[in-house]
């Protein structure tokens, strides 16, 4: 009976750790929020939100590090003494997302970079749907999306 609670006690305790960032989910954010942006805003929005997704995404590994520490040491997550930032990084991850689609609705890419692709860019556009799709529905990681991405966005 002991051991069972030290069991739940345990797990409960592991269950408060902070998230590592690529484990977190991007939260939704509507593309229509940035639709009326110009290519220009789009893409210097879009570098602006994934600096501070890397930024905090590298606060949130701290604390996932902490919590490990925490845990062996003593038996506590520290984020749960001082927060994590598990939203904000679902929020900033959700925020790239739109960002890019309303890009690609937005048909922001350069037209030298569509002259020289052999890649239409409805055919990229639906390869990058399906990927978000895949994203979402927790077939692939957020580094293995954006991997892919970059490569897709690249063939232009």
């Amino acid at each position: 009976m002991h051991r069972a609670t030290l069991l739940v006690g345990v797990l409960v305790l592991l269950c408060g750790c902070a998230n590592r960032p690529d484990s977190i989910r991007a939260s939704f954010v509507s593309h229509e929020r940035f639709i009326s942006e110009d290519c220009d805003s789009l893409s210097l929005k879009i570098s602006a939100s994934k600096r501070e997704l890397d930024r905090v995404s590298r606060m949130q590994e701290s604390k996932a590090n902490s919590d490990a520490v925490g845990v062996f040491l003593i038996g506590i997550p520290f984020s749960k003494l001082s927060g994590d930032h598990e939203g904000e990084i679902a929020r900033l991850k959700g925020e790239v997302e739109a960002v890019e689609t309303a890009q690609l609705k937005s048909k922001c890419f350069s037209s030298a970079a569509r002259e020289a692709s052999p890649v239409a860019p409805s055919t990229v556009q639906s390869r990058l749907e399906e990927l978000k799709r895949m994203y979402n529905g927790g077939l692939i990681t957020f580094d293995e999306y954006e991997g892919k991405r970059k490569k897709i966005v690249e063939e232009l």
